[in-house]
């Protein structure tokens, strides 16, 4: 039997949260299907998800790297 590797996740500012709506920066990918969450409930949720996901991917080390139109 033979598994393929799953690609990584590009996050965006259109990945939304399955918790709250807020952007998403983690995700867990279950047999399934694929949750995204924030990061506050990914922090939440990190050792459930770590118990039953085949892969958790964390990007909110992104969180604020490139500074909002907003803060100009």
């Amino acid at each position: 039997m033979t598994t393929a590797a799953l690609a990584p996740h590009a996050f965006t500012a259109l990945d939304r949260c399955d918790r709250c709506g807020a952007q998403a920066f983690v995700r867990a990918v279950l047999t399934s299907g694929d949750l995204l969450f924030c990061a506050h409930h990914g922090r939440e949720y990190g050792e459930a998800l770590a118990a039953k996901a085949l892969v958790v991917e964390d990007g909110s080390e992104t969180i604020n790297k490139k500074p909002s139109p907003s803060a100009y």
